[in-house]
């Protein structure tokens, strides 16, 4: 009793232990590339290399263990692929790394938390989804974009005093920041701006990606392979745009330091094994589940980029970060509002309808005389034909309190 209680208990905290771990993984990788960047890496060298370290490691993954059960490639796939790669990867990961590279780790991780609310704006102008805006949900959502994009201003143009929360400070951009005052003053008003500006773009290219990819998604249900795909696509993308606008290839060496480490560690483990950690707690959880947990990722850059980096905290970042998170809770609570509002409505539809079970008839025999079971055998055929019915609709009910947030 005792040991089926702990492995209950181990199996209910997995989820979120590992999406703890997701968050570091991740808040990791800004501490890495912000390391490359500093240390002369090309921006559009390192988003090529990241995709290439990750095809190499996910494609033989999607070719083993999804070699019985993957879909036929079809056209439409492939199209939806090379999108998915164009504004997930190309373009959402230059831009992302570009603003990196102009603020700091937790600037940019700060306002990359504008994600769900530049979903919710595109979902809407592309009518994809219904502003109810006399709905609870429908009025979360807006209020939740709207607190997103002033914490967002407010982090761009309001620094206000320096706060200090470590005693101690490591710096290890120090070495290369003594060599380059360029890169000694990443927080330049119009840097500010403009790597505001970089991040905005990659959410809202990153919010094209998500809805491309959940439509990909139901056609090609398979989740090595498509990332496999998507990957490939980025890979291809990223290189021609790299070669492209520099030719210098000495940008592209490789050696023992800090580059190798931030490519290895961005291709194998942030976009092979922590997606697919990521992938299975939403197939557990659901992805609403998993977003209540980004936040988590800046608090932890924020902390580790002041003693590592020697990133400086003001007041107003911390403040903008604040109403950037509580923007985008408010904008996950009307999403889960909506879809359970939703599954419910459907699941009690469905079950008024079911209760409604007519049958047909029989004819009369020709003596006249009837069976005296049949009336029993009917009822007892309808009762369970209704409890049969309902059984479905709450299984169809729970999935889709579950899968009606994707967007």
């Amino acid at each position: 009793m005792g040991g089926r209680s702990f492995r209950d208990a181990v199996e209910e905290t997995k989820p979120a232990a590992l999406m703890v771990l997701v968050q570091v993984a991740f808040a990791g990788l800004n501490i890495f590339c912000k390391l490359a960047l500093n240390d002369g890496m090309d921006v559009r060298v390192l988003v090529a290399y990241r995709y290439i370290f990750a095809i190499t490691f996910i494609g033989p993954l999607a070719f083993f263990l999804e070699r019985k059960s993957r879909p036929s490639l079809t056209w439409m796939i492939l199209l939806q692929s090379f999108l998915c790669g164009l504004f997930g990867g190309t373009l959402a990961q230059n831009l992302y790394v570009a603003s990196l590279k102009l603020t700091s780790a937790t600037f940019a991780n700060a306002l990359s938390n504008l994600m769900p609310a530049s979903t919710f704006i595109l979902a809407v102008s592309f009518r994809l989804e219904i502003l109810r805006i006399r709905q609870a949900s429908g009025q979360a959502k807006v209020l939740g974009t709207l607190v997103g994009l002033g914490g967002a201003t407010l982090l761009t143009f309001y620094k206000g005093p320096e706060i200090n929360p470590w005693s101690t400070n490591l710096n290890l951009l120090k070495i290369h920041q003594e060599g380059d005052h360029h890169q000694a003053l990443p927080h330049e008003p119009s840097k500010r701006i403009m790597g505001a500006f970089l991040v905005i773009a990659s959410c809202f290219f990153y919010s094209l990606w998500l809805i491309i990819q959940a439509k990909m998604s139901r056609a090609y249900p398979c989740h090595y392979s498509s990332s496999a795909l998507m990957n490939l696509m980025g890979a291809i993308q990223t290189i021609l745009i790299a070669l492209c606008t520099n030719r210098d290839m000495n940008k592209w060496r490789l050696g023992f330091d800090v580059r190798l480490l931030t490519i290895s560690y961005a291709g194998v483990v942030a976009s092979g094994l922590i997606i697919a950690v990521l992938m299975w707690c939403i197939k557990k959880k659901g992805p609403l589940y998993t977003s209540v947990f980004n936040p988590l990722q800046l608090v932890i850059v924020a902390l580790l980029s002041s003693p590592l980096l020697g990133e400086r905290l003001h007041l107003g970042s911390i403040l903008g970060a604040v109403l950037i998170v509580i923007g985008l809770y408010l904008v996950l609570w009307g999403k889960k509002k909506e879809a359970t509002v939703a599954a419910e409505k459907s699941l009690v539809e469905a079950k008024s309808e079911s209760v409604e079970v007519v049958t047909a008839p029989r004819p009369a025999e020709s003596s006249g005389a009837k069976n005296i079971s049949e009336p029993n055998n009917k009822e007892e055929e309808t009762l369970a034909l209704r409890s049969e019915n309902i059984g479905m609709l709450n299984a169809r009910g729970e999935e889709l309190k579950t899968n009606a947030a994707m967007p």
